[in-house]
């Protein structure tokens, strides 16, 4: 039993029907499967939606993985590369993202059916910071430091927004938001204009 023919039944129900399958019964006579060998894969539902925003980061990295080129990239350049091979993937399943946000607010979206998504890509993130360090395009800072993955996901939430709100030709506003968004969050834990606002913070602070 492939997991991705479940992913890709579930989808094909949602654009069918403007809804999730009522019960995993549902799915499986759909897809011609018993209960046993879906359970084999996936313990509910649930389980199924986060794995589809799973399997498309996954499928994003292991094709940048297999670019010798992007091996040659620094971490901005392998960010850049993600977002923008990221949002070409999300395209082929376009259709059934935007009824995901139909039927859920964004941070319920964002909170439930993400979360295995999220953890994938901090590692993903907290490995470029690494590189990061390592070539000095980004500065650590003590405290600050541990928080720079998740501004890294609030980052990928903007663009994933942006990308579903976008009706630009060919999505082109999306690419010219990726690349303002990355070069604007490398400026800030590169350069010393992070550590002049938190010192301008520290004095307006100290000053009350």
């Amino acid at each position: 039993m492939d997991k991705q023919l479940i992913r890709n039944a579930y989808k094909v129900y949602w654009l069918e029907n403007g809804k999730a399958p009522v019960s995993v019964y549902a799915l499986c006579k759909i897809v011609d499967v018993s209960e046993t060998e879906f359970y084999e894969q996936y313990s509910s539902l649930e389980a199924v939606e986060k794995d589809i925003w799973l399997a498309i980061f996954q499928q994003t990295l292991d094709q940048l993985h297999a670019d010798e080129i992007y091996q040659q990239y620094n971490a901005q350049e392998k960010l850049l590369a993600f977002y923008f091979l990221w949002v070409q993937k999300l395209k082929e399943d376009r259709s059934y993202l935007l009824l995901q946000r139909k039927h859920f607010r964004l941070p319920d979206l964002y909170r439930n059916k993400l979360e295995t998504f999220r953890q994938a890509f901090n590692r993903y993130v907290s490995n470029l910071i690494k590189e990061g360090y390592q070539s000095s395009e980004i500065k650590e800072r003590k405290y600050i430091s541990d928080q720079y993955v998740h501004g890294f996901w609030l980052q990928a939430l903007f663009v994933l927004k942006y990308w579903l709100d976008d009706t630009s030709n060919q999505f082109e506003m999306t690419d010219a938001a990726i690349e303002k968004a990355v070069n604007l969050s490398f400026q800030l834990i590169k350069s010393n204009t992070l550590d002049s606002l938190l010192d301008f913070g520290k004095f307006i602070f100290t000053r009350k």
